[in-house]
């Protein structure tokens, strides 16, 4: 029975490995007709560029302009001939046949209007240009194009069945397995059934990430082919707007920075002018909240450029806007009615929580800014099915929907339409970036859902934000904890350096060290910490900024790593995205602002590095 049961599970284990093959295989398939459907749409935009910048050369006469005509053109052919390269099957190859003699028969079509105008046949360039724009040959390139497409769409739909097929015949196997394990032994039976169950979640999450990446893939070439194409057509536009984008951002960083403070020195007075000691301690942890937000906001503003990955976890809609019901009143004030309508009934979406609090806070104060501080907003949260077409970049299935709806002017349907777009804002100078919707917009769109927005003039605008539901296979358990960490020295008493450059920063990290219960020593320049490690013997830690003058933290801790190899180190850095820097491999890295606990804790996990093993010497 034991050896039964062997052979169960390596069965298992092979049906389980050729159905990842051919799932990987099926995902490549269908990754290859996407590039295929990409190219043809593109090589639709290039022909359409190049007859429209001929039609400019004929009115005008500009040679540029026939240049342009000229290049564009080529760039068609070479997409033709990738296009040639990519296609595989018989009678796809037979549309790019026919698609390259019609490709062919209009050059001659173009290149004789081209001429005409060259040789300054204006009459009868512009007699062949208005026939050629109902051509044979152009009406064959458009329909082949569309055939070509329409192809790779079923070629594609077969390649998402064959996957599942294969998926389904994969169970069906495995599972005649597991009921053979269960005949031949209950033991074996339940341990072979466990392992099914995992390697099968397992390849379920790898075809999910597969498809989500198709996904992604295919709406990053969108992006960066209409980015392209923006870039074009409103190069000069851009150059002349930059300066005043600049300014923009800089009065819209200070706004929303400013809605933190508010809370902050909102809190601060209340606990000054409270009597009992508890009334005290609720507004303290108010200002304290507000500050942690404004330190996120911080950290959001640096990592902006950098593209950071998103912490996504699994979220409630009815507790995630609760619990912000408290930061939307302190931050819209008293002359905004905020109401809650909550509908949903437990589903739940899977998204980053900080990067979604920040989008239903900044729609809650677009929604204030166009009611002039007064008026009402309502929150809803509900839970809707979304068919095919209904939204542009959402597909068919279950969507979680946060709405912000406002009391305010509304917009016209030209603004609507461009209130996405970057660096644009209704709002004067000072007031508004232009980046908080199209934050939003990119934001939702890499979660998988879309934006939608109804407004008008003068009944107000509503924002609704689609975002797919999310069913989870493993609940986090609750008595679940972390594993304990090996021991480590006495966190009370240690002689420790502190190198900090800022006399302030520096005196306030001395006291906590010293409220810790240790002994810190200041240096306030780091070409002193070798003498001072000299003057002071008996010191085990580091505590060092990052950025100083004339030596920067690990500059100095690589000088002195080989006269003190056995110190441990930990940087404390208020910049976001530096861990993977040069220099903090094998080192502790903590982020301004902290608190007591949170030094505490990275004091421990510094001396774990020392005590768990030697510092790398490339560190």
């Amino acid at each position: 029975m034991a050896l039964a049961g062997a052979v169960t599970l390596a069965m298992l284990i092979v049906t389980m490995g050729n159905a990842n093959r051919e799932r990987d295989q099926a995902l490549e398939r269908q990754r290859h007709s996407y590039e295929v459907m990409i190219l043809a749409r593109t090589l639709a935009g290039t022909i359409a560029r190049s007859e429209a910048s001929l039609g400019r050369y004929v009115i005008s006469g500009d040679s540029k302009l026939g240049q342009l005509y000229v290049d564009e053109w080529n760039l068609a052919r070479a997409q033709l001939e990738r296009l040639d390269v990519l296609i595989e099957e018989t009678h796809q190859q037979k549309r790019v046949e026919q698609l390259r003699k019609a490709y062919e028969a209009r050059g001659d079509e173009l290149s004789l209007i081209a001429l005409s105008t060259t040789y300054h046949r204006n009459r009868q360039a512009y007699g062949l240009y208005y026939q050629a724009r109902q051509a044979d040959a152009l009406l064959q390139i458009n329909r082949l194009l569309t055939a070509l497409i329409e192809g790779e769409r079923v070629l594609l739909d077969q390649r998402s069945t064959a996957a599942q097929e294969t998926v389904l015949h994969a169970n069906r196997i495995a599972g005649g397995l597991v009921i053979f394990g269960i005949a031949l032994a209950l033991g074996a039976m339940l341990l072979g059934w466990l392992m099914f169950r995992t390697v099968g979640e397992r390849a379920e999450a790898r075809a999910e990430a597969w498809t989500e990446r198709a996904r992604a893939e295919e709406l990053a070439a969108a992006v960066d082919a209409a980015t392209e194409e923006l870039k074009v057509q409103e190069a000069k536009l851009r150059q002349v707007q930059k300066m005043d984008a600049l300014g923009q951002l800089t009065g819209g960083i200070a706004h929303d920075f400013n809605n933190m403070l508010a809370v902050v020195l909102g809190g601060l007075e209340l606990a000054r002018r409270a009597e009992g000691r508890e009334s005290v301690i609720r507004h303290l942890e108010s200002a304290t909240e507000g500050a942690h937000r404004a330190a996120a906001l911080t950290r959001r503003l640096l990592m902006f450029s950098r593209e950071e990955a998103l912490t996504p976890e699994w979220l409630a809609p009815r507790q995630l806007v609760s619990g912000m019901r408290d930061l939307l009143d302190r931050t819209l004030g008293d002359g905004v009615k905020v109401t809650v309508e909550d509908t949903t009934t437990g589903w739940t979406m899977f998204g980053d929580r900080v990067q979604v609090e920040n989008a239903i806070l900044n729609l809650a104060v677009n929604a204030r800014d166009a009611m002039d501080g007064r008026g009402e907003l309502t929150i809803r949260t509900a839970e809707v099915r979304v068919d095919a077409d209904a939204l542009p970049r959402a597909g068919t299935g279950d969507y979680v929907v946060l709405s912000v709806t406002d009391t305010g002017a509304g917009m016209t349907p030209e603004v609507a339409e461009r209130v996405f777009e970057p660096f644009f804002t209704t709002k004067p100078a000072g007031k508004g970036t232009g980046l908080g919707l199209s934050q939003i917009f990119g934001l939702v769109g890499q979660m998988g859902g879309d934006v939608a927005i109804r407004t008008a003039p003068g009944a107000g605008t509503t924002v609704s934000l689609y975002l797919p539901r999310h069913f989870e296979t493993h609940a986090p358990k609750a008595e679940e904890a972390p594993a304990a960490l090996p021991e480590v020295p006495a966190l009370e008493g240690l002689r420790m350096l502190v190198v900090e450059d800022d006399p302030r920063v520096l005196a306030a990290t001395m006291g906590a060290l010293r409220e810790l219960g240790h002994d810190p020593v200041a240096c306030g320049d780091p070409r002193e910490a070798e003498e001072l490690l000299a003057r002071h013997p008996g010191i085990r830690l580091i505590v060092s900024d990052v950025l100083m003058p004339h030596m920067t933290g690990p500059e100095m801790i690589a000088a002195l790593r080989p006269a003190h190899p056995g110190i441990a180190v930990l940087f404390v850095t208020g910049f976001a995205g530096e861990t993977q820097a040069t220099g903090f491999e094998g080192h502790e890295v903590l982020r301004k602002p902290f608190t007591l606990a949170g030094l505490e804790r990275a004091l421990a996990a510094a001396l774990k590095r020392v005590a768990s093993g030697p510092v790398s010497a490339a560190a």
